[in-house]
């Protein structure tokens, strides 16, 4: 084969003419090295290092999923092979996995799935017969009535009218128009697909994102990889969580010298804190959001999961809708998610947004950008589908349906209760309720002894003390400072997951650890 004479330039391999030497493929392969070449001798070893990594990447951290836990899964091994520890077992509390920690699946969504799956099935009359009609009905709407075959880029047609009528029954008879339903692998791809759409700096200066702290590290993950910049606005801890406008007015003002502020970020109910926005907490946020001329990106998938007698979910779109012009015709982007509420159908990825008075041109480049990704996974569209088109009542598969909906959220409304109530009786902890979503995320006085082993090890000192916590009750936790706090405050975020049984054992290993750790650095 013919070759092109190569010089190296700076550590790069440059084309400069074609030669007409042959050398087989393997000769070639052996004159290039990582760097670029001499003739003389060649360099070995890949291709790139980290100096050829994308640098948003590098800056990229992703807390729920770091240090933490990779070291969890080898303290679960080492138990395997027999390791002798202070515990029995890992108990994973640093994620929202509902069924890794024993929640049960809800028949009918793994009914109907199962269906589109394989449609033999049909044929069984161990199914009911509304659930064969919800299955055609979504493979009616898939290319060759297979759930294998891609679906428009922006999802099934059938199921986006689902969700579009849900979102009308929820919000009281608001229209909802299925043209602007994306659905999508997770509200995760959505809400960075809003992210990268609207990532256009205006020269030196990078957009930025109102994210609230502390905040689900998806978002501070996603704006360090599209280069974005993040404004904090910190949360009222002593008002539960509330979202302080004076607060929000700081951030932004303080911000605007070094970036181009676009988006409002707000978690309701919220991840990590466990809070539920009133109200008239919504209505502020969205007369903020107008006179900043700030797009708002509600991410709602906990609304499901609403615990205190004195809180009820409200949709940003509902609120803003009934508030009338000029606030009905902002631009809202809102998010949702079969991998939370009651279905915890995490690992099928399936989730949707809602886009609200955008301009059709903006719109249209949305839709281009997700089509180059084909289309989400079709199986979680489906999964979608049973969470916006459940069960009516009188239908068969409705009394079923609605006891196990019923079990799941009392159940984590106990296990909420149980968990905050737990946390206030410990020395040292604070805890606010938690009035919803599947988290608590408790405050701790760490003594000045504390704070110096960590400085020495190195480590931040919620790590330091989530490592400890670790090694000595098997317990993992995310500490606080992966979600963001005010200085000077430690906390850590933990699921209320574990089903009672074992939420339970998980909290006497910790009052247990705490004491011994309090008792050790005081």
């Amino acid at each position: 084969m013919s070759i092109r004479h190569t010089i190296v330039c700076g550590g790069r391999v440059g084309v400069r003419s074609v030669c007409r030497s042959k050398v087989s493929a393997v000769g070639f392969s052996r004159l290039i090295g990582c760097r670029g070449f001499a003739t003389s001798k060649m360099a070995t070893g890949p291709f790139c290092n980290l100096d050829d990594v994308n640098k948003n990447v590098i800056k990229l951290e992703y807390a729920v999923r770091g240090p933490l836990v990779i070291r969890a899964g080898e303290i679960a091994k080492e138990l395997q092979k027999g390791e002798k520890k202070p515990f029995s077992s890992v108990i994973k509390a640093n994620i929202g996995d509902a069924h890794a920690m024993g929640q049960p699946y809800i028949t009918f969504i793994r009914q109907v799935t199962a269906l589109c799956l394989y449609p033999e099935l049909m044929k069984s009359d161990d199914f009911p017969e509304d659930t064969k009609e919800h299955a055609r009905t979504i493979l009616a709407g898939c290319g060759g009535g297979s759930l294998g075959a891609y679906s428009e880029s922006v999802g099934v047609e059938v199921i986006r009218r689902h969700v579009a009528q849900y979102i009308e029954e929820r919000d009281g008879g608001i229209p909802s128009d299925y043209s602007n339903i994306i659905l999508s692998g997770g509200a995760s791809e959505a809400i960075k697909s809003v992210m990268a759409l609207l990532n256009r700096p205006d020269g030196d200066r990078a957009v930025g994102v109102m994210v609230p702290i502390p905040q689900y590290p998806l978002y501070s993950a996603t704006v360090a990889e599209f280069g974005m910049h993040q404004i904090n606005y910190y949360l009222d801890e002593p008002r539960a969580w509330a979202l302080d406008m004076n607060e929000l007015k700081r951030s932004l003002e303080e911000a605007r010298a070094s970036c181009l502020p676009r988006l409002l970020v707000v978690i309701n109910p919220g991840n990590p804190t466990g809070s539920v926005l009133t109200r008239q907490n919504i209505e502020d946020i969205i007369r903020f959001a107008f006179n900043e001329r700030l797009i708002i990106m509600a991410d709602e998938v906990y609304q499901h999961n609403v615990y205190a007698a004195d809180r009820e979910f409200h949709s940003f779109k509902k609120v803003l809708s009934e508030m009338g012009e000029p606030y009905s015709t902002m631009e809202l982007a809102s998010f949702m998610s079969c991998s939370k509420g009651y279905m915890g159908e995490c690992g099928l990825r399936g989730g949707y947004c809602e886009l609200l008075n955008f301009d059709p041109k903006v719109k249209a480049m949305l839709f281009k950008m997700i089509s180059a990704k084909l289309c989400s996974t079709v199986h979680g569209q489906a999964v979608m589908d049973c969470v916006v088109n459940p069960p009516r009542p009188g239908e068969p598969s409705y009394a079923l349906y609605d006891k196990e909906r019923r079990s799941v959220l009392s159940s984590l409304k106990e296990r909420a209760t149980l968990i905050a109530d737990t946390f206030n009786s410990m020395e040292g902890f604070t805890c606010n309720q938690v009035q919803g979503a599947m988290y608590a995320f408790p405050q701790l006085e760490l003594p000045e002894k504390a704070v110096e082993a960590a400085k020495a090890a190195g480590q931040a000192p919620d790590v330091f003390y989530a490592f400890q916590l670790l090694e000595n009750t098997g317990i993992c936790v995310v500490p606080g400072s992966g979600f963001g706090q005010r200085p000077g405050t430690y906390h850590f975020r933990t699921t209320i997951l574990p089903q009672t049984p074992l939420l339970k054992e998980m909290l006497a290993r910790m009052q247990e650890f705490h004491q011994k750790f309090i008792k050790q650095y005081q």
